[in-house]
């Protein structure tokens, strides 16, 4: 069965140290807060080996004969041990919610800076992406991020605190071998997880790329649910997303066995040391070196330490897929855009807006030729239309008048300013376009109008609509202008959407408006009705039309006739008709049909 491409995999092969320096910028915003955070960590970590001091005092206090010391010391140290152990949990939940705050901040800071540069990317990227894989590479970086900073200053920064500390009490006060055999047993542990983690990863990539291609593939499904239905595909689909599924289930096995070694070997090299450093201290309790409390003191000591690093293979591959995540949501920072504001670019100013293409070449591979030596002047309050045949860079004229792809060579202007020289936001801003295929927000028919415009009063929304032939048919609908016009636009027809767009168009009113074949896939009467809108809209207003149907553009100021990418006629209609040429090959061919 043949399979769609998938979402490529983010291999892990090290830790990326460089990731910490990337986001700490986003961190400063905070210092004040990160700083008490700390203190309470270091607070914690002090409190936490005293702990075990306190256990030791009550069990040498309980082994003596003193009856005095018998009845209020122990309270005493029960008293302290219990305080103690508030300080801990209390000065830990400050620490939590102190840096809570500084993690999410930096992950909406940089949560707006991905998403406004994926809106900065140019087409041809989004032409390429796949939605469902971009929008899991931004969960998983997001998340990354909230992982690393949690566990990096909350687990890995603050054991490595408390291991120094307690190899330094138990050298200090017990002698070099228990700190040796401390030392050991970390060092044992941490390189067996840290090896096992390492054969892991690869089981975890597997699962993290089906999980991807499944996902990407579902979604792609859905979005193309009509098609599924046109051509009755629905048990191909599940087919083939049961297939990626059974990838994802086979990855997770291996995966799950991975860990039950990881796990065991962790639980095997603890049960050791425990078991070493306890017999070590139980010799030394019966030749009467150390007393019960000391006993009590190493076995406490052990428990703590090992705590926190029964987990340390979990957060070792986390931190590492974490940071892999977060490199590559960066690099999508780093993309750089193709079509950008040159340095100096200022705001175009639209007075007349008459618009020139002047020796415009273009091509889209740096191969074939798109567009090549084009030459045409729409004036001030003209309407030009181009035709040609399918392939003959009609509606790749409309892109680079919006600057989603630069000129190769040549230049196009409006007023006499070159567009490449000014914003890309104001160069739109004056601009208007009906597009062939109007893709709508899931959301209400008054929000998509209103779109047009976001600042425009309601009223200024309820006369666009009206202007756009759009009234009677919100009035025919139970819910009005507030009927949820489905994913992409699915419950209206064709003609629907295009009044939609036209209201839009009309709610921006623009300097300039583009018809890109706003008329090809409706039928007669929905084009009688949406040609009457747009010469409505369009009166003294500069228009450029890409039309498939020479009848649509028959009252026309000017008809630009393209073939592969050239201009081969241009004229009126009736001047073009009596060339005999391209042109009136085409209309005999369409009147005849």
């Amino acid at each position: 069965m043949p399979r769609r491409s998938h979402h490529p995999d983010h291999e892990v092969t090290e830790i990326n140290w460089r990731v910490l320096k990337t986001l700490w910028p986003y961190l400063l915003e905070f210092r004040a807060r990160i700083s008490i955070a700390i203190a309470c960590l270091i607070l914690t970590k002090i409190a936490s080996v005293y702990l075990p001091f306190i256990l030791k005092d009550l069990v040498d206090t309980l082994d003596t004969n003193n009856k005095q010391s018998l009845l209020l010391v122990p309270l005493g140290l029960v008293a302290a041990y219990g305080l103690v152990r508030f300080s801990i949990v209390i000065f830990a939940e400050i620490r939590d919610t102190l840096f809570g705050r500084v993690t999410e901040r930096a992950i909406r800071r940089i949560g707006l800076k991905v998403f406004q540069h994926l809106h900065r990317l140019e087409l041809d990227f989004h032409l390429n992406r796949q939605t469902g894989g971009l929008s899991r590479d931004i969960d998983r970086g997001t998340s990354g991020i909230s992982f690393l900073m949690r566990f990096m200053v909350f687990n890995i920064v603050p054991t490595l605190f408390e291991i120094a500390l307690v190899i330094g009490i138990l050298g200090y006060n017990y002698g070099v071998m228990f700190s040796l055999a401390v030392l050991a047993s970390i060092v044992c542990y941490v390189g067996y997880s840290v090896k096992a983690t390492e054969w892991r990863t690869g089981y975890i990539r597997e699962a993290n790329k089906a999980d991807s291609s499944s996902n990407t593939r579902a979604i792609d499904s859905l979005l193309n649910y009509e098609t599924v239905k046109y051509f009755t595909n629905e048990r191909y689909e599940a087919d083939a997303y049961d297939e990626q599924l059974g990838t994802w289930e086979q990855a997770k096995i291996k995966n799950r066995l991975s860990l039950f070694a990881l796990n065991g070997g962790q639980a095997l090299i603890i049960a050791v040391s425990m078991t070493g450093m306890l017999a070590m201290a139980a010799y030394q309790v019966t030749h009467q070196h150390m007393t019960l409390g000391d006993f009590v003191l190493i076995n406490a000591f052990m428990m703590q330490l090992f705590l926190p690093l029964n987990f340390l293979g979990f957060v070792y591959r986390e931190i590492k897929g974490s940071m892999a995540n977060i490199e590559h949501m960066f690099s999508l920072l780093a993309k750089t855009p193709k079509v950008v504001d040159s340095a100096d670019a200022q705001s175009i100013k639209v007075s007349q807006g008459a618009i020139s293409f002047n020796d415009v070449s273009f091509t889209y591979d740096g191969k074939r030729e798109v567009i090549s030596g084009l030459n045409f002047t729409i004036g001030s309050g003209q309407k030009v239309a181009v035709v040609g045949d399918s392939g003959s860079g009609k509606s790749t004229l409309v892109k680079l008048l919006f600057r989603f792809y630069n000129t190769s060579s040549g230049q196009i202007t409006i007023d006499g300013q070159d567009i490449s020289q000014v914003t890309q936001h104001s160069l739109r801003t004056h601009i208007g376009i009906v597009p062939q295929d109007t893709v709508l927000f899931n959301d209400t028919l008054f929000a998509n109008v209103h779109y047009g415009n976001p600042e425009a009063s309601v009223a200024d929304v309820r006369q666009a609509i009206e202007l756009a032939h759009l009234d009677r048919f919100i009035a025919s609908l139970p819910e009005g202008e507030e009927t949820m016009v489905g994913e992409r636009g699915l419950k209206l027809s064709g003609g629907e959407k295009q009044r939609v767009a036209i209201a839009r168009t009309i709610l921006k009113a623009p300097a300039i408006l583009v018809f890109d074949e706003a008329t090809s896939s409706l039928d007669s009467h929905s084009e009688q009705a949406i040609l009457n809108a747009i010469k409505q809209v369009s009166q003294n207003k500069t228009s450029l039309v890409i039309a498939h149907r020479l009848s649509t553009v028959v009252d026309a100021d000017h008809i630009i006739v393209m073939q592969q990418g050239q201009v081969v006629e241009q004229g009126d209609h009736q001047t073009l008709i009596a060339k005999s040429g391209k042109y009136a090959a085409m209309w005999a061919l369409q009147q005849s049909e």
